[in-house]
Protein backbone atom coordinates (compact mmCIF):
# COMPACT_ATOMS: atom_id res chain seq x y z
CA UNK A 1 0.00 0.00 0.00
CA UNK A 2 3.15 2.49 0.68
CA UNK A 3 6.21 2.78 -0.60
CA UNK A 4 9.61 1.32 1.75
CA UNK A 5 10.82 5.06 1.74
CA UNK A 6 7.22 6.28 2.68
CA UNK A 7 6.76 3.52 5.48
CA UNK A 8 10.50 5.02 6.58
CA UNK A 9 9.08 8.41 6.56
CA UNK A 10 5.79 7.43 8.69
CA UNK A 11 8.03 5.84 11.16
CA UNK A 12 10.35 8.26 11.70
CA UNK A 13 7.73 10.81 12.44
CA UNK A 14 5.86 8.70 14.96
CA UNK A 15 9.16 7.79 16.76
CA UNK A 16 10.12 12.12 16.70
CA UNK A 17 6.86 12.87 17.80
CA UNK A 18 7.16 10.37 20.46
CA UNK A 19 10.22 11.38 21.82
CA UNK A 20 8.84 14.66 21.67
CA UNK A 21 5.65 13.84 23.86
CA UNK A 22 7.81 12.19 26.67
CA UNK A 23 9.82 15.19 27.20
CA UNK A 24 6.83 17.41 27.42
CA UNK A 25 6.17 14.82 30.55
CA UNK A 26 6.39 16.03 34.02
CA UNK A 27 7.78 19.02 35.56
CA UNK A 28 9.56 21.27 33.31
CA UNK A 29 11.25 23.52 36.01
CA UNK A 30 11.10 24.60 40.02
CA UNK A 31 9.87 28.38 40.69
CA UNK A 32 11.23 30.07 42.98
CA UNK A 33 9.74 30.73 46.22
CA UNK A 34 8.44 34.25 47.27
CA UNK A 35 10.94 36.18 49.36
CA UNK A 36 9.45 39.31 50.10
CA UNK A 37 10.49 42.83 50.33
CA UNK A 38 13.99 43.08 48.40
CA UNK A 39 15.38 44.35 45.07
CA UNK A 40 16.60 40.81 44.00
CA UNK A 41 16.88 37.77 45.05
CA UNK A 42 18.52 34.45 43.61
CA UNK A 43 17.37 30.85 44.22
CA UNK A 44 18.58 27.38 43.84
CA UNK A 45 17.22 23.76 43.61
CA UNK A 46 18.25 20.71 42.88
CA UNK A 47 15.28 18.03 42.37
CA UNK A 48 15.31 13.94 41.51
CA UNK A 49 11.78 12.84 38.89
CA UNK A 50 11.12 9.51 39.17
CA UNK A 51 8.71 7.79 36.78
CA UNK A 52 6.53 5.14 39.55
CA UNK A 53 4.73 3.47 37.30
CA UNK A 54 5.28 1.71 33.66
CA UNK A 55 2.52 3.80 32.13
CA UNK A 56 4.32 7.18 32.97
CA UNK A 57 0.84 8.11 34.54
CA UNK A 58 2.31 8.14 37.68
CA UNK A 59 5.48 10.37 38.28
CA UNK A 60 7.32 11.67 41.89
CA UNK A 61 9.10 14.53 42.16
CA UNK A 62 11.25 15.55 45.13
CA UNK A 63 13.34 18.72 45.29
CA UNK A 64 15.54 20.46 47.90
CA UNK A 65 16.12 24.40 47.48
CA UNK A 66 17.96 27.64 49.04
CA UNK A 67 17.26 31.17 48.28
CA UNK A 68 19.14 34.37 49.04
CA UNK A 69 18.12 37.98 48.83
CA UNK A 70 19.18 41.56 49.18
CA UNK A 71 18.42 44.37 51.39
CA UNK A 72 16.00 46.52 50.18
CA UNK A 73 18.64 49.16 50.02
CA UNK A 74 21.18 47.20 47.87
CA UNK A 75 20.99 45.14 44.71
CA UNK A 76 23.14 41.35 45.55
CA UNK A 77 20.72 38.93 45.05
CA UNK A 78 23.19 36.90 47.31
CA UNK A 79 23.28 39.26 50.18
CA UNK A 80 21.65 37.56 52.90
CA UNK A 81 20.57 33.80 53.46
CA UNK A 82 16.34 33.40 53.38
CA UNK A 83 14.73 30.18 52.83
CA UNK A 84 15.19 26.49 53.12
CA UNK A 85 12.94 24.10 50.90
CA UNK A 86 12.30 20.57 51.05
CA UNK A 87 9.04 19.50 48.79
CA UNK A 88 7.84 15.97 47.71
CA UNK A 89 5.14 15.69 44.90
CA UNK A 90 3.28 13.04 43.13
CA UNK A 91 1.65 13.86 39.78
CA UNK A 92 -0.88 11.56 38.41
CA UNK A 93 -2.14 11.76 34.44
CA UNK A 94 -5.60 10.38 34.70
CA UNK A 95 -6.65 11.74 31.41
CA UNK A 96 -5.46 12.44 28.17
CA UNK A 97 -5.15 15.79 29.17
CA UNK A 98 -5.68 16.19 32.95
CA UNK A 99 -3.21 15.82 35.31
CA UNK A 100 -2.90 16.68 39.38
CA UNK A 101 -0.72 16.37 41.95
CA UNK A 102 -0.44 16.07 46.01
CA UNK A 103 2.60 17.65 47.82
CA UNK A 104 4.25 18.11 50.86
CA UNK A 105 6.10 21.17 51.80
CA UNK A 106 8.38 22.01 54.69
CA UNK A 107 10.07 25.57 54.61
CA UNK A 108 12.18 27.33 56.79
CA UNK A 109 12.31 31.34 56.20
CA UNK A 110 14.37 34.07 57.62
CA UNK A 111 12.87 37.07 58.86
CA UNK A 112 13.85 40.56 58.64
CA UNK A 113 13.25 43.81 60.26
CA UNK A 114 11.51 46.08 57.62
CA UNK A 115 13.26 49.36 58.59
CA UNK A 116 17.09 49.95 58.30
CA UNK A 117 19.64 48.21 59.15
CA UNK A 118 16.94 45.09 58.18
CA UNK A 119 18.44 43.04 61.02
CA UNK A 120 16.81 39.69 61.85
CA UNK A 121 13.70 39.56 63.80
CA UNK A 122 13.28 38.38 67.39
CA UNK A 123 12.80 35.06 66.78
CA UNK A 124 14.54 35.36 63.24
CA UNK A 125 13.02 32.41 61.62
CA UNK A 126 9.76 31.07 60.90
CA UNK A 127 9.03 26.91 60.23
CA UNK A 128 6.35 26.38 57.17
CA UNK A 129 4.50 23.29 56.86
CA UNK A 130 2.01 23.47 53.47
CA UNK A 131 0.47 21.31 51.58
CA UNK A 132 -0.86 21.86 48.47
CA UNK A 133 -3.15 20.50 45.15
CA UNK A 134 -2.61 21.15 41.79
CA UNK A 135 -5.12 20.74 39.10
CA UNK A 136 -3.70 21.21 35.14
CA UNK A 137 -5.02 20.94 31.34
CA UNK A 138 -2.38 20.34 29.17
CA UNK A 139 -3.00 20.84 25.82
CA UNK A 140 0.29 19.85 23.43
CA UNK A 141 1.70 19.84 19.81
CA UNK A 142 4.88 18.38 18.47
CA UNK A 143 6.27 22.53 19.02
CA UNK A 144 4.13 23.86 22.25
CA UNK A 145 2.78 22.82 25.33
CA UNK A 146 0.06 24.68 27.15
CA UNK A 147 -0.70 24.29 30.59
CA UNK A 148 -3.59 26.18 32.83
CA UNK A 149 -3.46 25.04 36.06
CA UNK A 150 -5.19 25.73 39.34
CA UNK A 151 -3.24 25.07 42.71
CA UNK A 152 -5.00 25.47 46.52
CA UNK A 153 -2.47 25.60 49.44
CA UNK A 154 -3.49 25.15 52.64
CA UNK A 155 -0.26 26.92 55.07
CA UNK A 156 0.39 26.53 58.67
CA UNK A 157 3.45 28.48 60.86
CA UNK A 158 5.52 28.22 63.78
CA UNK A 159 8.37 30.09 65.70
CA UNK A 160 11.97 27.69 66.50
CA UNK A 161 10.55 26.65 69.15
CA UNK A 162 7.47 25.62 67.45
CA UNK A 163 5.28 28.30 69.39
CA UNK A 164 2.40 30.14 68.17
CA UNK A 165 3.86 33.27 65.81
CA UNK A 166 1.79 36.26 64.46
CA UNK A 167 0.34 34.53 61.64
CA UNK A 168 -0.50 31.04 62.28
CA UNK A 169 -2.55 29.84 59.56
CA UNK A 170 -3.59 30.70 55.43
CA UNK A 171 -5.60 29.43 52.79
CA UNK A 172 -4.30 30.24 49.23
CA UNK A 173 -5.14 30.09 45.66
CA UNK A 174 -3.11 29.69 42.74
CA UNK A 175 -4.06 30.85 38.88
CA UNK A 176 -1.14 29.98 36.50
CA UNK A 177 -0.68 29.84 32.83
CA UNK A 178 2.64 28.58 31.28
CA UNK A 179 3.45 28.39 27.87
CA UNK A 180 6.81 25.70 26.86
CA UNK A 181 7.79 26.00 23.49
CA UNK A 182 10.25 23.36 22.05
CA UNK A 183 13.02 25.01 19.98
CA UNK A 184 14.44 21.79 18.68
CA UNK A 185 13.20 18.82 17.39
CA UNK A 186 14.34 16.24 20.08
CA UNK A 187 13.55 18.62 22.45
CA UNK A 188 16.75 19.46 24.14
CA UNK A 189 15.98 23.26 24.16
CA UNK A 190 13.08 24.81 25.33
CA UNK A 191 11.85 28.31 26.01
CA UNK A 192 9.48 28.55 29.05
CA UNK A 193 6.87 31.37 30.40
CA UNK A 194 4.24 31.63 32.85
CA UNK A 195 2.12 34.40 34.49
CA UNK A 196 0.23 32.93 37.97
CA UNK A 197 -1.53 35.57 39.69
CA UNK A 198 -1.94 34.57 43.90
CA UNK A 199 -4.58 34.96 46.41
CA UNK A 200 -5.26 34.57 50.05
CA UNK A 201 -6.71 34.62 53.37
CA UNK A 202 -4.79 34.65 56.51
CA UNK A 203 -5.70 33.83 60.36
CA UNK A 204 -3.68 36.02 62.64
CA UNK A 205 -3.22 34.34 66.28
CA UNK A 206 -6.21 34.92 68.09
CA UNK A 207 -8.00 36.42 65.62
CA UNK A 208 -10.80 35.16 63.39
CA UNK A 209 -10.25 34.29 59.19
CA UNK A 210 -9.25 37.43 57.62
CA UNK A 211 -10.96 38.62 54.17
CA UNK A 212 -9.82 36.70 50.07
CA UNK A 213 -7.56 39.37 48.55
CA UNK A 214 -5.41 39.58 45.81
CA UNK A 215 -1.59 39.08 46.88
CA UNK A 216 0.80 38.95 44.42
CA UNK A 217 1.54 37.84 40.58
CA UNK A 218 4.77 36.32 39.17
CA UNK A 219 6.01 36.31 35.52
CA UNK A 220 8.58 34.16 34.73
CA UNK A 221 10.99 33.01 32.00
CA UNK A 222 13.46 29.90 31.70
CA UNK A 223 15.47 28.37 28.80
CA UNK A 224 15.50 24.85 29.58
CA UNK A 225 17.90 21.96 28.29
CA UNK A 226 18.47 18.60 28.60
CA UNK A 227 21.30 16.91 27.19
CA UNK A 228 20.90 13.57 24.65
CA UNK A 229 22.94 11.43 26.61
CA UNK A 230 22.50 12.52 30.38
CA UNK A 231 19.18 12.21 31.72
CA UNK A 232 18.86 15.43 33.22
CA UNK A 233 17.23 19.09 33.03
CA UNK A 234 19.31 22.10 33.13
CA UNK A 235 16.78 25.21 33.62
CA UNK A 236 18.33 28.90 34.16
CA UNK A 237 15.25 31.06 34.37
CA UNK A 238 14.32 34.68 35.89
CA UNK A 239 11.08 36.03 37.27
CA UNK A 240 9.33 39.12 38.11
CA UNK A 241 7.49 38.90 41.86
CA UNK A 242 5.16 42.10 41.58
CA UNK A 243 3.62 42.13 44.92
CA UNK A 244 0.46 44.00 46.58
CA UNK A 245 -1.84 45.79 44.87
CA UNK A 246 -2.25 49.28 46.92
CA UNK A 247 1.18 50.16 46.10
CA UNK A 248 3.28 47.32 44.23
CA UNK A 249 6.41 47.01 43.83
CA UNK A 250 8.70 44.07 41.90
CA UNK A 251 11.89 41.77 43.46
CA UNK A 252 13.91 40.80 40.27
CA UNK A 253 14.98 37.12 40.78
CA UNK A 254 17.54 34.77 39.22
CA UNK A 255 17.29 30.95 39.30
CA UNK A 256 18.75 27.70 38.74
CA UNK A 257 17.28 24.31 39.21
CA UNK A 258 18.84 21.08 38.46
CA UNK A 259 16.46 18.19 37.85
CA UNK A 260 17.65 14.08 37.66
CA UNK A 261 15.45 12.09 35.85
CA UNK A 262 14.68 8.67 36.60
CA UNK A 263 18.11 7.97 38.40
CA UNK A 264 16.52 4.69 39.94
CA UNK A 265 15.53 3.38 35.93
CA UNK A 266 12.54 3.15 33.98
CA UNK A 267 9.22 1.40 35.30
Amino acid sequence: MFSANARIKVRTFIHTFSMVCICWNGMTQISPPGLGAAHSASWFAAGIRQDVDSAGNWQSVSYVGFGRKSNPTNYSPFYKPEIFVVNQEFYHTFRKNWQYSVALSYRRQDEYQDSYPFERENPGIVQEFRFYSRLSYVFKTPRIKFVPTIRQDVRTFFNPDFSTPDEVFQLRSRFRMQLTVNLTKTANHKLITSTEQLFAASQERNEKMGAFNYRESRFCLYYSYSPSRIPVVINLGYMNNLIGNQKPYSVHYLAVDVIIQNPFGSK
